[in-house]
This record gives structure tokens, C-alpha cells and sequence, in this order.
């Protein structure tokens, strides 16, 4: 029997009264199994505190598997982007060319199509029609005037062999008919000026080609060498004015062929470079491209268009686009680089098409390039690379 036994034995029978021996023998018995359960309690926390309370060892990370793809290089469209505002090719500018006056008709609206020398307003002209008449009476007058200086000269020709006229007589009345018909001459040249200038109060168009904008109404006051009346676009021919980088622009050359989009619209248009800046912007380090575009309805000059201009072909990597990401930074892809960690590669984007996007610059088409699920890695996280299959 030990101390801790020997104490709990003098404590029973302390506390144990007199009585039965069958009842002292159970109330022992119960006695007994609550000191056996404390001395099985009091072991088991000696156990653990003299193990120390040792944890089991951390299990290895599970390290993520990627998809990867070795891109190479082949021949790709180089196209490049840009933006721009549309505009008439050949925008016309149309005035009063004469001296103006009150407008008295307008015949035409913006959208119009006009023919070469149709007209698109009138101004009054009572007062020149007028002056027309006046001109026209003069002119009748100096021909009665000339014909009678004829007339005499005839008669004194037919007198001077006579001995009735004389000679100097003659030549005074051919020198009076002559006269007469310098009036005559002089009369109809101011009766066509009038004319001219009646024609004038025409505004016609100088070519073909459609109405952009009207400013003009009936009642208004015009004269000459004030603000346009009109604006026409010549045969209706458009362009983009598309703003480049100044590397973009050493790498295209006129006749290029580019498509234009405009704003609002999924719609492409085909046009071809007619002109290229030949300044740079010093302080935007840009220059403009000229597409020009054929006409429709869809082009409005002054609105806002993107277009992408082939400048040939070039041998790249092709990648998918869930393969390349963007940020505040620009775009870039993983690569799995030294020790399958993941690495970001910044990149340039060329051409996109049903196959890819074009890699202009950044990679150089043997680095091992995530696949997807790129936007779950961080540079530097340790990954398992597996090969994307060959697609059938």
C-alpha cells in the first residue's frame, strides 16, 4: 500500500460510521473506484505533461499544376491600332462669290447630294434686273445710232464722185459711224457684266458632292467675304485622320490598306493610307495618317473612329488570349522560368484574329508561357508545368 492509498484509507475510515459490515464493505467498495478513477485521471495528465505536449510534423504543400505552351514563332498580319477623328477628304467651303443681298430662296439640305454648278440658295435681285433692262435699251439705242451713222456714210460715198461732198466730209461721217458702233460694242459689253453679276446671285456648287452643313435661311443678309453658307464634302469622298506614335509611323508607306470603325458601330470599312504626316507633333510625339474611306452614311465626319492598318506580315509568337493579362503597367504574361517558378514577362500585342494574339515584342517564342489560370499565380510561386495537348 503507498502514501496516497494509506491517506484515502484513513480518511475512509474517518468518515466511515458504525454500523453493518455489509455497508461498510460497500460504501468501501464505491470508495475505492473513485480513488482508482483519479488515480487514472492524475497519470494521464503526467503523461502528456512530461511528453511535452508535441504536435504531429506539418504535411509538404500541394504545389499547383499549369497548363504551359511553347508558342515558337510564325508569319502574322502586323497590323496597328489607332484612333482618330473622321472627315470629309476634300471639305468645300461655299459663299456668296457676288455682291450679296437678301436670300430669297435655299434649296438644299445637309445630307443632300449636288450636282456640279446646281444652285443651293438665291438672293433678290430687282434691283439688278433692273439695271439688266437699262443696259439692253442702251444697247438698242447705240445700234439705231450706228445705223444711221452707216447710212450717211453710204450716201456721201455715192456724192463725192459727184463733186457734191467732199472728201473730208466723208471721212468726218466714217468717223461718226465708227464711233457709233464703238457705243454699241461698249453698250453690250456692261449689259453682259450685268448678266454676270445677275448670275452671281446664284449660289451654285462648284462640284459634285454632299451637303455637310447649312448656314443660311430665307431673310438672311449675305455678302461677300463673310462666314460660309455651306459646307460640301467633293464627290462625297470621307477619311480618318488617324493620330501614330512616330516608330508606327516609319512602318507604314501610302496605299496600305487599313479598316476603319467607327463609334457606335460594329462595322468595319475599307480604306487605304492616301497620305502620310510629313511632321511629327513635338509634344505629343505623334503624327497624322490619312485613310481615305469611300462614302456612307455611317461616316460622319467629326465623330470618332479606331482603325487597324496592315503594315505587312512578321514572324511572332501566336499565343491564345487567356494566355495574356493587363494591368496598370500594360500587358504581360507568366512564364515558368528556373526551378518551375512563375516569372512575368511584359509584352508588346500585335494583330488579334481568330488564332491569337499576335507577341511583337517580349517574347521570343521558346519560353514555357501559362496557358490560363494566370490570373491565380504570382511571380515567384512554385508551380507543376504540364504540356498543353495538340489540339486534333
Amino acid at each position: 500500500m503507498n502514501v496516497e492509498q494509506g491517506f484515502w484509507r484513513k480518511r475512509v475510515d474517518a468518515i466511515e460510521p458504525a454500523g453493518d459490515d455489509h455497508d461498510v464493505r460497500a460504501s468501501r467498495r464505491k470508495l475505492w473506484l473513485i480513488v482508482a478513477a483519479i488515480a487514472a485521471v492524475g497519470a494521464i495528465i503526467a503523461y502528456v505533461m512530461l511528453s511535452g505536449g508535441e504536435k504531429p510534423a506539418p504535411q509538404a504543400p500541394v504545389l499547383p499544376r499549369v497548363t504551359i505552351v511553347v508558342p515558337g514563332r510564325q508569319p502574322v498580319t502586323d497590323l496597328i491600332s489607332a484612333t482618330g477623328n473622321l472627315a470629309a477628304r476634300r471639305e468645300m467651303p461655299v459663299g456668296v462669290a457676288g455682291e450679296g443681298g437678301i436670300v430669297t430662296r435655299v434649296l438644299v439640305e445637309p445630307g443632300d447630294w449636288v450636282g456640279k454648278g446646281q444652285v443651293l440658295a438665291t438672293v433678290d435681285r430687282q434691283v439688278q434686273v433692273q439695271q439688266s433692262a437699262q443696259m439692253h435699251a442702251q444697247i438698242a439705242a447705240a445700234q439705231a445710232d450706228a445705223r444711221l451713222a452707216q447710212n450717211e456714210l453710204e450716201r456721201a460715198q455715192k456724192l463725192v464722185s459727184r463733186g457734191f461732198v467732199s472728201q473730208a466730209d466723208v471721212e468726218r461721217r466714217t468717223a461718226t459711224r465708227d464711233a457709233a458702233l464703238a457705243r454699241v460694242r461698249l453698250s453690250q459689253a456692261q449689259y453682259g457684266e450685268m448678266n454676270a453679276r445677275l448670275a452671281r446671285l446664284d449660289i451654285r456648287s462648284p462640284e459634285a458632292g454632299l451637303v455637310l452643313a447649312r448656314a443660311i435661311e430665307p431673310g438672311q443678309i449675305v455678302s461677300s467675304g463673310g462666314d460660309p453658307l455651306f459646307r460640301l464634302a467633293k464627290n462625297g469622298e470621307m477619311e480618318m485622320l488617324a493620330r501614330l506614335a512616330e516608330n508606327d509611323l516609319a512602318r507604314l508607306a501610302v496605299g496600305q490598306s487599313a479598316t476603319v470603325t467607327p463609334v457606335g458601330t460594329r462595322t468595319g470599312f475599307k480604306g487605304q493610307i492616301w497620305q502620310l504626316a510629313p511632321i511629327i507633333d513635338p509634344q505629343t510625339r505623334q503624327g497624322t495618317v490619312r485613310i481615305a474611306l469611300a462614302y456612307d452614311k455611317a461616316l460622319r465626319p467629326g465623330g470618332f473612329a479606331a482603325a487597324e492598318i496592315t503594315s505587312g506580315r512578321v514572324d511572332a509568337p501566336l499565343l491564345p488570349e487567356s494566355a495574356v493579362q493587363s494591368d496598370e503597367k500594360g500587358n504581360f504574361v507568366y512564364i515558368i522560368g528556373a526551378e518551375d517558378k512563375v516569372v512575368r514577362r511584359d509584352v508588346k500585342t500585335g494583330a488579334v484574329s481568330n488564332a491569337g494574339i499576335a507577341i511583337l515584342s517580349g517574347l521570343s517564342g521558346n519560353e514555357r508561357v501559362v496557358l490560363s489560370a494566370g490570373a491565380f499565380l504570382n511571380p515567384g510561386d512554385k508551380v507543376i508545368p504540364e504540356r498543353a495537348k495538340a489540339r486534333p
